[in-house]
Parts: C-alpha cells; sequence; structure tokens
C-alpha cells in the first residue's frame, strides 16, 4: 500500500464517523416530532383525518353479543337500517380494554343527559361471557350491540383501536369521530358539544 493510501485510508473513516454519531440524534428528534404532533391534537381528535367523515356508515350486519340483557331484555345486534331515522352514538369496546372500563360511567351519563339520541355498542374481537361480564358489573347502557368477532366491522368503520365514538346523523352519515378514550374534559368540551351541533342541525 503506497503511503498515498494510507493517507486516504483514515480520512474516508472520518467522513462515516459522523454519521454514525448522528444517527442516534436523528432518530430521537424523528420521535420528539411524532410526540410533539401527538401533544397538539390535545383532546380534538377531529384534528385526526378520517375518510368516513361525511360518509355513509358501512352497510354491514352484525349479530348480537350472545346473553347481553338490557332491562331484562336480550339486546339486539345491528345493521345499517337501525342507523337510520335517528342520531345514533355508535361505540367501540371490549372488555380487555382498560381504556373502555375508564370512559363507560360517561356514555352512561350520555344515555341519561341527552335526549332523542340512541348508544350502540360495537363489541370488538371479545368473547360474549368477557363481554356479558363487563356490563353486568358497569351497567349496559347500550341499545344494541353488535358483536365484532373478527374484527372486521372495525376495519370497515376505519378504527384505529379501542375505544373510539362515532355519531351518526338521521341519514345514516358518519358525522364526527372520537379517537380513544372519553375523559371529563373531552366528553364536556369537545364530544357533547359536536352532539348538540348534529343534533340542530349543524
Amino acid at each position: 500500500m503506497s503511503s498515498a493510501d494510507e493517507a486516504r485510508e483514515p480520512a474516508g473513516r472520518k467522513r462515516q464517523f459522523p454519521l454514525l454519531v448522528l444517527l442516534p440524534l436523528i432518530v430521537f428528534a424523528a420521535l420528539a416530532g411524532l410526540f410533539l404532533f401527538q401533544l397538539t391534537l390535545g383532546n380534538d381528535p377531529s384534528k385526526i383525518p378520517s375518510a368516513l367523515i361525511d360518509k355513509p356508515a358501512p352497510d354491514l350486519s352484525l349479530p348480537p353479543v350472545d346473553g347481553i340483557v338490557r332491562n331484562g331484555q336480550p339486546v339486539a345486534g345491528f345493521g345499517k337500517a337501525d342507523l337510520l331515522g335517528n342520531i345514533s352514538v355508535v361505540n367501540v369496546f371490549a372488555s380487555w380494554c382498560v381504556p373502555c372500563r375508564q370512559e363507560h360511567p360517561l356514555l352512561e351519563d350520555l344515555v341519561e343527559r341527552v335526549d332523542g339520541i340512541q348508544l350502540i355498542g360495537i363489541n370488538y374481537k371479545d368473547k360474549p361471557e368477557n363481554a356479558r361480564r363487563f356490563l353486568g358489573s358497569l351497567g349496559n347502557p347500550y341499545r344494541l350491540i353488535g358483536a365484532d368477532d373478527a374484527g372486521r366491522a372495525a376495519i370497515d368503520w376505519g378504527v384505529y383501536g379501542v375505544p373510539e365514538t362515532f355519531i351518526v346523523d338521521r341519514e345514516g352519515v358518519i358525522r364526527y369521530k372520537f379517537i380513544g378514550p372519553l375523559d371529563p374534559e373531552s366528553y364536556r368540551s369537545v364530544f357533547l358539544p359536536e352532539l348538540e351541533k348534529i343534533r340542530s342541525g349543524g
């Protein structure tokens, strides 16, 4: 190897070294940017785009969850026809979902507080006995509950993960989507105003 080659080899290594040093910094900056983006969304998931907003709800028919009752009567499944003529709040939930348990009192408050709406559940990838136990211990605010054992309905509704809650107008059109669990602040300051706007025809 000539002296010129020896001189070039260390220089080449020096050029590669800064890239290795910068790589963790680049990864950290990307993760920090993602975290900041999520923070700026705050409690307003309407900032997350959804292809289904202002589009008809999926045309599907879900069977009931076996053994679930409300006021002593079996709770039926639901299909597209059940969304017509009513303002519907469609909530995707599962017994194994901890945030679903946390938001549940707000769903019960919703059906007591707001007249003229129906609360419908999509029970996502759950076992019937677990769903029965979940609602048996917390109460069942749902008028209808469809069993989504394979998760196909959730895909059709564009669900990112449970829980998610949709507002559907009287024509069966999805007007609003709340991603993640409702908490008292987002329920009061975001969800209820959106629901009232849709109820009043806004």
